[in-house]
């Protein structure tokens, strides 16, 4: 798979504490072992010049007190609480001044965020999408980024998850119905 590098984003979707570290609220073994496939992906990307995208999941603690329906507390439980430690990016990812760090309060990085207008802005319209949850905020991204006309190519061996099945789940769904599906040895920078 070659792309464009001028043209290319790396989305890694939520790889914070509160999902990726044993400590974190939401652990999944799954999405600490998606670490170091991520931050091979950001480095082979950011040496060919495509631009970096981080986003944060992050829940004000009265986020959900006045809702309708909607309500990731009372689904997940208290996660990723604006201010916490949970709700910082790992450690381990190389997060530089130039790099978007998007701030995002549901599943979906563009809803109510400055991510459309950035990518825009910098003339990108391929995402090379990694992070967790494969079946939840990386679905619901890559699904949106569809809609939006870009490309969303899901990194299938830089994903987290709960279970293998929704991993599974997720590629097979972004590949059929909006998007595409690769690995980390398939990509090519022109």
């Amino acid at each position: 798979m070659a792309l464009d590098p001028t043209r290319t984003a790396v989305v890694v979707v939520d790889m914070q504490n509160g999902f990726c570290h044993p400590d974190g609220s939401l652990f999944s073994s799954a999405s600490d072992a998606a670490v170091e496939a991520v931050t091979d992906l950001v480095s082979t990307a950011r040496e060919a010049g495509a631009r970096i995208v981080y986003t944060r999941d992050v829940h004000p603690p009265d986020q959900f007190d006045d809702s309708h329906y909607y309500d990731e507390f009372d689904r997940w439980g208290e996660h990723v609480v604006e201010g916490t430690w949970d709700a910082e990016l790992l450690d381990a990812l190389d997060v530089r001044d130039d790099d978007l760090v998007v701030e995002k309060h549901t599943y979906d990085a563009f809803y109510q965020t400055q991510l459309e207008g950035w990518l825009d802005s910098h003339g990108i319209d391929d995402l090379l999408i990694c992070g967790t949850l494969a079946n939840v905020c990386v679905l619901h991204t890559a699904g949106s980024a569809g809609l939006r006309d870009y490309r969303p190519i899901l990194v299938t061996d830089a994903l987290g998850y709960i279970e293998q099945s929704h991993k599974e789940y997720a590629v097979e769904h972004a590949d059929w119905l909006f998007g595409e599906t690769t690995t980390l040895g398939e990509i090519e920078f022109e």
